[in-house]
């Protein structure tokens, strides 16, 4: 590392769940990282060797480097201190579903004034297609010597600590000494490292997450199939997938949603002129299956008057993370039919949230929003539930009990 330079890494907007993991996963490597961020209460975690969020391993990790190899700060000048500096603020979409480019667009005129030298800025988080050279042409008007790479992440949240040594990172650069440099910082994880163009590597991002996001619509859609005519999916699904190999990837219906998929195959579609048919019917689905839900319990019993549940209101199993959830979502549309809604978590603690046995205790109708593990030894009492995922081990409201010569 230059003389010059303080830090080997610095990660802006580095204390959220794509970029503290890599922080700590830089660190423990023993490369000195800063951590820049505004998020002045996680700080306070992380410097005492905690963290801020759910992430399986990180934390011993975290507080093996924290204050030796790992620091944080939320002074934005520390990007000019830094040989590497890597940015994990995407690509936002506004209300219409479009890309919203001014986030970056600040944040170029932010960071800008600060790099010196022949700096590399990695951009991390998922891009609308030409978001790189756009933001490379706006840096190199502030430095000249500074290079702009891409390499998205793809990582399954919650596991990002251990995920950033399995999976292969993704690079990419507008010439071969920025490829070089970029391709030497992830070989500190793994040494399967591929490189590509940029417009390519922002492609692979997003037709990842959309296929994934697609995936899911086809189960669900199945799922409402079966359902509108009375029939139990879950034994289909189990006559579909059993013993057949070319059906062992076919997830399970369930609540399609998080911070990504739904986001950025939006974003293909912007990148398409909206004539991403697949892209679209796939948020249709995924975005419906709440809706879906109350009608199909609607059918079973009246809902006026009545009291609903929801347990697990993140985005997925045994995770903390609620953003994009579409328990949320649930939550709404029973407001319009329920008496009341009661919500519940085991690891998100939000004003207003019960307990899960005074949910179970109060609710006429309980339905399973993240299907936590610990939720399948519960004792229900008797109530009817609502269980998309076929994740406990009852039959439950929109199922049947198994039948005869069932796949056991």
């Amino acid at each position: 590392m230059p003389e010059s330079f303080e830090y080997d890494v610095c990660v802006i907007g580095g204390a959220g769940h794509v970029g503290l993991p890599l922080s700590i996963a830089l660190a423990d490597k023993g490369r000195k990282v800063i951590i820049q961020d505004i998020n002045q209460s996680a700080f306070a975690l992380i410097e005492s060797g905690k963290m801020p969020f759910l992430d399986k391993g990180a934390e011993p990790m975290l507080a093996r480097v924290i204050n030796k190899t790992l620091f944080a700060t939320t002074d934005p000048a520390v990007a000019g201190k830094s040989r590497y500096v890597i940015v994990v603020i995407g690509t936002p979409v506004d209300g219409h579903l479009n890309p919203e480019l001014r986030t970056l667009n600040r944040l170029c005129d932010e960071l800008g004034p600060n790099l010196r030298g022949e700096q590399v800025v990695i951009l991390r988080s998922t891009l609308y297609p030409g978001t790189t050279e756009r933001i490379r042409n706006i840096l190199k008007k502030f430095n000249p010597k500074v290079e702009v790479c891409f390499c998205p992440e793809r990582i399954a949240q919650g596991k990002a600590v251990e995920e950033l040594h399995t999976l292969p990172q993704i690079v990419s650069g507008f010439t071969p000494d920025a490829i070089e440099q970029v391709s030497d910082l992830f070989r500190l994880l793994t040494k399967d490292v591929l490189a590509l163009p940029p417009l390519e590597a922002e492609l692979t991002k997003l037709f990842t997450n959309s296929y994934r996001y697609i995936q899911f619509a086809i189960a669900n859609q199945f799922y409402m199939i079966a359902g509108d005519y009375g029939a139990d999916f879950h034994r289909v699904y189990e006559a579909m997938t059993h013993n057949y190999p070319r059906l062992a990837d076919f997830p399970r219906p369930g609540f399609a949603s998080g911070p990504c998929l739904f986001k950025d195959t939006m974003q293909l579609s912007a990148f398409t002129n909206n004539k991403f048919f697949l892209g679209h019917g796939a948020m249709l689905i995924n975005e419906g299956l709440p809706n879906f839900l109350v009608e199909q319990t609607k059918k079973r019993m009246n809902l006026r008057g009545k009291w609903a549940g929801i347990l697990g209101m993140a985005f997925k199993a045994d995770s903390d993370d609620k953003r994009d959830s579409l328990s949320y979502k649930l939550r709404k549309v029973l407001e319009m039919e329920a008496a009341s809604v009661l919500c519940s978590d085991a690891y998100i603690r939000e004003e207003g949230f019960v307990a899960e046995e005074r949910l179970i205790a109060d609710s006429d109708v309980i339905f399973i929003g993240a299907p936590h593990a610990r939720y399948k030894d519960l004792d229900f009492k008797g109530k009817p539930v609502v269980d998309v995922w076929d994740f406990l081990p009852f039959p439950t409201l929109l199922t049947s009990a198994p039948a005869q010569g069932s796949i056991i």
